[in-house]
C-alpha cells in the first residue's frame, strides 16, 4: 500500500489499519512542534477515514521517542498549544476532541515523558525487551503535564505510579509489563509484526462494536460505573438492529469468522 509523510510523521493504510510512524530518528525522534502538529493531524486523518478500524503508532529508528524537545516547544506550553485544525488529541489533555476507534503502540529504545503518556491515552500497548522508559519531568523543573499523573496510578497502583513519578528515574521494560503499562514484551525484531498482526485482529472485529466497547470503557472512567451501566441496554439495542449484529449470528451458525462492515 502507498504510504506518505507529511513533516515529521509518516502514513501508510494496510488493509484496514492505519499504521502512523513517529520520524524525526536524528533527534530520537523528540517531539519537537512539526510533530506533534503532525501526529495528531494523522490521528485526524484515521478518525474521518471510515475504512480505518485500528490504528497503530510506532517509530522509525532506533527508539520511539526522547521525549519533549523543550528548547523548541516550551513557549509552545508555556502560553498554550492550540490543535490545528482537523486534528485529534492523542492525549486527552489538550481540549481537543478524543479518538473513537482503537489506538496501538508499540515502543522501542527510548521512550520517554509524552512517550509513555501517549501510551497511557492508547488502547493496547506493547514494547521491545531494550525499551527503556522515564518519566522525568521532576528533574526538569516542571512535572508530567499530557496525562501520567491523571492515568499511571489508575494502572499501576498509588505506590508503584509515584515510585517513578516522584523521581524521574528510569525502569525497564519489564517494571512496564510489572506496572501494566505494556501488555506484551517482545524482542525487537519481533515487535512490529506483532504489532501489526494485533492491529489487524482488532480490525478484523465488528466496528460498531469496537466503537462502542471503548465508549462504555470511557465513560465509566470520565462518568462512573452508574452512569456507564445505565447506558448499556439502549447501546445494546442499537446494536443489535444493526447488519453487523445480523452477520455475527450469521457467522456463529455457519462457523466461520464474520464479515464486517461498520454498519
Amino acid at each position: 500500500m502507498p504510504s506518505s509523510s507529511v513533516g515529521r510523521v509518516s502514513r501508510k493504510k494496510r488493509g484496514h489499519i492505519m499504521l502512523i510512524g513517529l520520524d524525526r530518528v536524528a533527534k530520537r525522534n523528540a517531539f519537537d512542534q512539526a510533530m506533534l502538529d503532525d501526529l495528531v493531524l494523522a490521528l485526524g486523518e484515521y478518525e474521518r477515514d471510515d475504512d480505518a478500524r485500528c490504528a497503530l503508532v510506532f517509530a522509525h529508528g532506533d527508539h520511539f521517542t526522547a521525549g519533549l524537545d523543550l528548547a523548541n516547544v516550551g513557549e509552545t506550553f508555556r502560553t498554550g498549544w492550540r490543535l490545528p485544525a482537523g486534528a485529534i488529541d492523542a492525549w486527552g489533555t489538550f481540549g481537543g476532541q478524543r479518538l473513537s476507534k482503537p489506538l496501538l503502540v508499540a515502543v522501542q529504545g527510548y521512550c520517554y515523558t509524552i512517550g509513555i503518556e501517549l501510551m497511557l491515552a492508547a488502547d493496547i500497548n506493547l514494547c521491545a525487551s531494550n525499551t527503556r522508559f522515564a518519566q522525568l519531568e521532576v528533574q526538569r523543573g516542571i512535572f508530567p503535564f499530557a496525562g501520567a499523573t491523571l492515568r499511571l496510578h489508575q494502572v499501576a497502583g498509588w505506590g508503584n505510579a509515584m515510585r517513578w513519578l516522584l523521581t524521574g528515574d528510569e525502569f525497564d521494560a519489564h517494571e512496564a509489563y510489572r506496572l501494566g503499562l505494556v501488555q506484551e514484551v517482545l524482542a525487537s525484531e519481533d515487535l512490529l509484526p506483532r504489532a501489526i498482526w494485533l492491529a489487524e485482529r482488532v480490525a478484523a472485529q465488528a466496528p460498531l462494536g469496537i466503537k462502542a466497547t471503548l465508549a462504555s470503557a470511557r465513560q465509566t472512567v470520565n462518568e462512573g460505573e452508574e452512569a456507564a451501566a445505565a447506558a448499556l441496554a439502549l447501546v445494546a439495542q442499537q446494536l443489535l438492529d444493526s447488519d453487523d449484529a445480523k452477520e455475527g449470528l450469521r457467522a456463529l451458525q455457519e462457523q466461520r469468522a464474520g464479515h464486517f462492515k461498520g454498519r
